[in-house]
């Protein structure tokens, strides 16, 4: 049964990136824009840490995500 994705809407908060699995961690990192702002560049910020903390991309998670 796969999950299914919502679509990116715009940025996360911190609280829904803390929670955020490393999938999702993924998707993000790889689809956001690089944010306008410093909040937004603060989000993508700690995205990419909790990311990386979590062992960064791998070939498989990078086909399942996507382009």
């Amino acid at each position: 049964m796969e999950k299914k994705v919502a679509p990116l809407t715009g940025f996360p908060t911190i609280e829904e990136v803390e929670r955020a699995d490393k999938e999702q961690l993924a998707r993000w990192y790889r689809f956001l824009p690089s944010g306008d702002t410093a909040a937004d560049e603060k989000i993508m910020k700690r995205i990419g840490e909790r990311f990386e903390k979590l062992g960064g991309m791998t070939a498989e998670l990078s086909k399942k995500i996507g382009v």
